[in-house]
């Protein structure tokens, strides 16, 4: 993908699914997740999108937070946009990393040097299938992870997601 359409616009790309697996184990405390500030502003931002639509506010949690910041690593370092590297989906993400969900999809995005979190979340709101994501009523959680590569370009990734519900309920 050409790093033209990296600059000055976010190029952005969604990608949503079914995602089906074994059930989840037994739901206990997760650990807490430690977002980096502009983590925690997506986040942030993303729930009062969601309040605003009277729908709750997204969790972050600590497996999808690992996936999103590690695909946000691996396009910075390829300097490559794109919902599949290195031949895996954000399914196969989800489920190397032991998250089973129901519901799952993606955003990502790509800005110049200094595309903060407020400038993506416009961006992504301001497209139809991004605020479909954003909004959604089938996701419970989320990770979020912002990379930088060599030269200050910004990489987000969003992953929602829902976890399967135990066999039996």
């Amino acid at each position: 993908m050409s790093r033209w359409l990296c600059r000055g616009w976010a190029l952005l790309v969604l990608w949503g699914v079914w995602l089906g697996g074994a059930a989840a184990d037994d739901p206990k405390e997760k650990p807490k997740v430690k977002l980096s500030a502009d983590e925690q502003k997506v986040l942030d931002l993303t729930n009062e999108q969601r309040k605003k639509e009277n729908l709750p506010p997204l969790t972050a949690d600590p497996v999808l937070t690992k996936v999103a910041r590690a695909h946000s690593a691996n396009m910075a370092r390829k300097k490559q946009m794109n919902h599949v590297l290195d031949g895996k989906t954000p399914r196969d993400r989800m489920e190397a990393a032991g998250y089973k969900a129901s519901f799952g999809g993606e955003n990502i995005g790509c800005g110049s040097p200094g595309w903060g979190p407020a400038r993506m979340m416009k961006a992504w709101m301001e497209s139809p299938r991004h605020r479909d994501n954003i909004l959604s009523k089938n996701y419970k959680e989320i990770g979020i992870g912002i990379a930088k590569d060599d030269q200050g370009q910004v990489y987000y990734t969003q992953v929602f997601a829902s976890p399967k519900p135990e066999s039996g309920k």
